[in-house]
């Protein structure tokens, strides 16, 4: 019996410990007769019991078992009154009482926890932004800044077919090395948040603003012309693809990186997630590993491969933006197709003549990045005219 009451009372300390780190706030553990077992975040057990008894309305009691006798975690609230949300305190309360209770006795690392909660933030249930934003707060992370994913395939060197320490904790240590090399690349401390999301992948929430990417802009600030979504890919691009040079020197292993827009909001993290997922698994299917994947450099693969319709317009609309304002060229365009992109018939067609033809598609090759005389290219502009010739409600019934 007294075993059994220590070991009760070693995970009730276990619990109000974590429990209180985690979430910031005294955390008490009480058995089946409301006496007090356990106390956490506050070294004086009677003043955390009238603590409890004069917030005994906004605290949060979570019915538990703990070395198969019943008990009670008991949340106070934060000191400057505001409540925890019901669904985190329960989640975290949860893991930590699996942990504890576990053999041997273990407590999530904040490693755990960070993991955890990018990958749902990324991949999860939807849930309100306001508990998100909460519960990155516990964790330390500032979730709050604008920031775009960069989603780094390392599963070669993750999780090696041919390793001979195939296992969880060996897979945890490469992606802890990934993550180290990411950290010291980009330096700042909150610059970026890395989290391993399983599968061989390492989520990197990197800081887009243009303030945040001056060390790729080439002194030269980029802005965008159609949407913000758009903005600052140039030097994101740029620092991924330095990145992915940094880590291929440090594994020796295949690798990939995969770019999301930023996108506004908390829940846009989401939405660039599966940019950078969209953009990786095509990539990698088109030319293999080793190099840096984003949406509008993917040619004609984006247009057939995307699943999104949505996504897929709003590219068309970001390669032709810079002719949004040249009506002209925009026309010579639609000659140029018109007659099988066949200069000599175009130039007759528009009653001008082939120099002048030939100046219109170098401005348009010079404004887009995309050459209409190129075959790549010239499919990529004319399926982008298509799709910003449709009218959206289309889209709903296509």
């Amino acid at each position: 019996m007294y075993a059994v009451a220590e070991r009760y009372e070693q995970v009730a300390r276990a619990v109000a410990s974590r429990a209180a780190d985690l979430l910031g706030v005294p955390v008490a553990v009480v058995d089946e007769r409301a006496h007090l077992v356990a106390a956490g975040g506050e070294t004086d057990p009677a003043l955390l019991l009238a603590s409890v008894r004069a917030c005994e309305a906004s605290v949060l009691r979570f019915p538990v078992e703990l070395a198969d006798r019943a008990g009670e975690v008991v949340v106070l609230p934060p000191a400057g009154g505001e409540a925890f949300p019901t669904r985190l305190a329960r989640a975290l309360v949860d893991l930590v009482v699996q942990q504890a209770t576990t053999s041997p006795p273990r407590v999530p690392s904040h490693h755990a926890l960070k993991n955890k909660f990018i990958y749902d933030l990324l991949r999860g249930t939807l849930r309100p932004e306001a508990e998100l934003l909460r519960e990155a707060e516990i964790l330390g992370l500032d979730v709050t800044r604008p920031r775009a994913v960069l989603l780094i395939d390392a599963h070669a060197f993750i999780r090696p077919e041919a390793a001979a320490d195939r296992t969880d904790a060996a897979a945890l240590r490469r992606a802890q090395a990934i993550i180290a090399s990411v950290v010291k690349f980009f330096s700042l401390p909150d610059d970026t948040i890395c989290a391993y999301i399983g599968d061989g992948e390492v989520a990197v929430l990197k800081a887009s603003s243009t303030r945040d990417l001056v060390a790729w802009t080439n002194g030269i600030e980029e802005t965008d012309r159609v949407a913000t979504s758009w903005a600052n890919l140039p030097a994101l691009k740029r620092a991924a693809s330095a990145l992915l040079a940094r880590l291929c020197r440090d594994v020796s292993a295949p690798l990939s990186i995969g770019i999301g827009r930023c996108h506004p909001g908390l829940h846009g993290l989401r939405r660039s997630y599966q940019d950078a997922r969209a953009a990786l698994t095509l990539g990698r299917l088109v030319n293999g590993p080793n190099q840096v994947y984003c949406l509008d450099s993917l040619g004609v693969a984006a247009f057939v491969g995307l699943p999104d319709e949505s996504t897929k317009r709003e590219l068309a609309q970001h390669l032709l933006g810079p002719l949004d304002t040249e009506p002209e060229l925009l026309r010579t365009l639609d000659v140029f197709f018109a007659e099988n992109c066949c200069p000599s018939s175009t130039a007759r067609q528009l009653w001008i003549h082939r120099n002048t033809l030939s100046y219109r598609l170098d401005k348009i090759a010079v404004l887009t990045g995309l050459d209409p005389r190129r075959f790549d290219d010239a499919v990529q502009i004319r399926l982008a005219l298509v799709l910003r010739s449709l009218p959206p409600d289309s889209w709903a019934t296509a």
